[in-house]
């Protein structure tokens, strides 16, 4: 198989998000592996922010790379780090800047590390760590193809988080529809059990919810199932 022909594969792959059972683990940790397969690098890592703006290392070629990424996380120092604060490429750069990095990564046989954001437009989600155990620079090819990797990773991650955002408010929705439903018909039933008018009914349970602490869906399903009896929400 071409070089070519399995970039082709993995870029479908990395596109390929939007499925019921999608695991952010599992396509960082093959992101990780195709970049190793397919760049002349030995080792690679991937490391996300959080909502505040905090890096975690998300996924590593092996077990040795993420012990690595993880005191780099610690250190505050090396590529990665400065990648995502920065928004651009850290390769080619001596790692003596960065001086116990620098001998964290020689005690683990690394003598150049590099880093690529992951990034759509302005937006920073992370970056991922390169490694080599050879001397020499990261040819112009191997950091493009390394950055395309990032941007298409990128593509696919915040396609699926603008789904799920968009499930996440569709679910809010229905329940917040479902709720209505049955406060209404709780209201209903109430005023015709007791003679109230419906906002004297809504009233009673509201003000019944909010005296003990309860939700108001909560205590319209009380009243709908008979658990709740009528005398206690028109106690004063």
């Amino acid at each position: 198989m071409t070089r070519e022909h399995r970039l082709t594969q993995i870029f479908i792959k990395l596109a390929d998000t939007l499925v019921a059972e999608f695991d952010l683990v599992d396509f960082l940790g093959m992101l990780a592996e195709a970049t190793v397969e397919l760049l002349d690098v030995q080792a690679a890592g991937l490391m996300l922010a959080d909502d505040n703006g905090t890096l975690h290392v998300m996924a590593s070629s092996d077990d040795q790379t993420e012990l690595l990424e993880l005191f780099e996380l610690q250190q505050n120092e090396g590529p990665c780090p400065q990648c995502f604060q920065t928004g651009v490429p850290v390769v080619n750069v001596d790692l003596r800047g960065w001086p116990q990095f620098a001998e964290a990564a020689a005690a683990g046989g690394f003598v150049s590390a590099h880093a690529v954001p992951l990034r759509l437009r302005g937006q920073v989600i992370g970056a991922m760590n390169v490694f080599r155990t050879s001397r020499g620079p990261l040819t112009d090819q191997d950091v493009a193809l390394a950055q395309a990797l990032a941007d298409m990773a990128t593509i696919g991650l915040l396609h699926e988080r603008e789904l799920r955002d968009r499930r996440e408010l569709a679910e809010q929705l229905q329940h917040a529809l479902d709720s209505r439903i049955v406060i209404e018909q709780a209201k209903g039933m109430l005023a015709e059990r007791t003679g109230l008018t419906l906002p004297e009914a809504f009233t009673a349970m509201r003000s019944y919810a909010r005296g003990r602490g309860h939700g108001l869906t909560s205590v319209a399903h009380s009243v709908l199932d008979g658990t709740l009896q009528t005398s206690a929400l028109l106690t004063r």
